[in-house]
């Protein structure tokens, strides 16, 4: 009489029908999400190579002071000369509570940036951190320049990568070219500005900028300047130039994008300080016509409207394209239906929690390269795709705003990780400081980073996350300890 088989046995048995299985993959870009990426995929036994072209990991968070160029065009050319876009005195409109990886939080350390919204270098030195914790910088190949990533002939589905070694003292642009199994696309979306369109800007003869390469203010010092933009950081960079500048004009799209916050700063700067409504046209002889027909003469135009997502490394033959800042057609913003699993984006989505939601990514896809998990067939991938641009469409959601997943839509936060990857939901505590800090934001705009009163709920999360990642930090240190102890013996 045979005897009942076990779930374990019956597992095993599917292993063996099933082999996981390690490709080689190469990782662009050590940001947040590359770094998450590089992470997951060699959790998952992969062979990484991470390609980095600049001489640090950190992504926008390694501060540059460089810029592309002082004038306009010099910052528009595709691709940029310089990957980042940090300004100096950026904070994080971000509490840290909510912006760590899930088993490596970011707690603040002594000597360091310890505030609930610290500045930029502080998430740099944190990334560092992550990487020495997991070995990442083995992976990582920094001073490297994609060239180009394009389907490498043979039967099988790979991808050759082009690059340049920046950093070899040589200078001589001499390219090496590599096989991939997989290529992740994880080279971020702040970097290529993206510009709107003013009727008089080619004639205009002030100086023109993109937020991109704006770093400090002391180059506006006494001039008129026209800040076109809202956004975070539209305001932080006006509130900043203000103090050195003749004047600043800031340009909102409609009164529906001035808050209360900024309704007092306006208020309590208004020498220095103005709120225009669109700009109508720019005049030859420096003018800046708003939409009320009120003109001043103006220095400099500094153009805080946003990034393109911008690959001009990618050839994939016209089955990925950027159409308004589109990038499609992505199974869940992540794998191109015709290219899957082998191509995949992981970092594309805005207004998420980072860098979470692209550990959640990353996990998806290296478990997918493995063969942990499948994807469904390409039609019904494709299928998805149209039938969530169809959504966007009926709800009024224009196309460049494809890939903007609101941080208070939990229900698709959550149910990504769920469903794609067995990943933990963010806590309520976490949702909770995340709408009282945006609240806050919205009515105290000079304030917020600094000044916050806590829930009950809050504070007791907050416990709970500063204990958890003491805990973390002790077994880490343990370890290691237990590690150098059995070398020594």
């Amino acid at each position: 009489m045979p005897t009942s088989r076990s779930k374990i046995d019956m597992v095993s048995d599917d292993i063996k029908i099933k082999p996981l299985q390690r490709q080689k993959v190469c990782v662009i870009g050590a940001g947040m999400a590359g770094l998450a990426s590089a992470r997951e995929l060699r959790r998952e036994g992969h062979d990484v190579t991470v390609l980095e072209q600049s001489g640090d990991v950190g992504g926008q968070w390694l501060y540059d002071p460089r810029v592309d160029g002082a004038e306009l065009l010099g910052a528009a050319a595709a691709p940029v000369k310089v990957h980042g876009s940090m300004y100096a005195s950026l904070r994080l409109i971000s509490a840290r509570e909510n912006m760590g990886f899930t088993d490596f939080q970011f707690e603040p350390k002594d000597g360091r940036d310890g505030r609930r919204f610290p500045g930029h270098r502080e998430v740099y030195l944190y990334l560092k951190d992550f990487c020495d914790a997991f070995g990442l910088m083995e992976s990582v190949r920094l001073n490297t320049s994609v060239v180009c990533v394009a389907p490498a002939p043979g039967p099988t589905r790979q991808w050759t990568v082009r690059s340049v070694d920046l950093g070899n003292g040589k200078c001589d642009g001499a390219e090496k070219e590599e096989v991939f199994d997989a290529v992740v696309v994880a080279n971020g979306h702040y970097s290529q500005p993206r510009l709107p369109s003013i009727p008089g800007m080619e004639a205009w003869r002030g100086r023109q900028v993109h937020s991109h390469s704006y770093r400090e203010p002391e180059p506006f010092r006494g001039e008129v300047v026209v800040v076109v933009g809202c956004g975070e950081s539209g305001k932080d960079i006006a509130m900043e130039v203000r103090r050195v500048a003749k004047e600043v004009h800031l340009v909102a799209k409609s009164m529906e994008e001035v808050t209360q916050g900024l309704a007092k700063v306006i208020a309590k700067h208004s020498a220095s300080l103005h709120l225009q409504l669109h700009v109508e046209r720019l005049c030859e002889d420096g003018r800046v016509v708003f939409g009320d027909g009120f003109t001043v003469l103006a220095d400099t135009i500094i153009y805080c409207t946003g990034y393109s997502y911008s690959f001009p490394f990618l050839d994939t033959e016209g089955a990925v394209t950027v159409d308004d800042n589109r990038v499609g057609p992505l199974f869940e913003h992540v794998f191109p239906p015709s290219l899957a699993p082998s191509l995949s984006f992981v970092g594309i989505p805005i207004k998420v929690f980072a860098p979470w939601f692209f550990e959640a990514q990353a996990k998806w896809v290296a478990q997918v390269l493995s063969g942990k998990r499948t994807l469904p067939p390409e039609e019904e991938m494709m299928r998805s795709v149209e039938e969530y641009y169809c959504a966007r469409e009926v709800a009024g959601a224009p196309k460049k705003y494809t890939h903007d997943v609101s941080l208070f839509d939990t229900t698709y936060i959550d149910e990504f990780g769920s469903k794609y990857c067995d990943f933990p939901g963010v806590e309520k505590w976490r949702y909770e400081l995340l709408v009282s800090s945006f609240v806050n934001m919205l009515d105290n705009l000079e304030t917020f980073r600094d000044e916050y009163e806590d829930s009950d709920t809050i504070r007791k999360g907050v416990e709970e996350w500063h204990l958890s990642a003491q805990q973390a930090q002790a077994a880490a240190t343990k370890k290691q300890s237990l590690g150098l102890l059995e070398q020594v013996e």
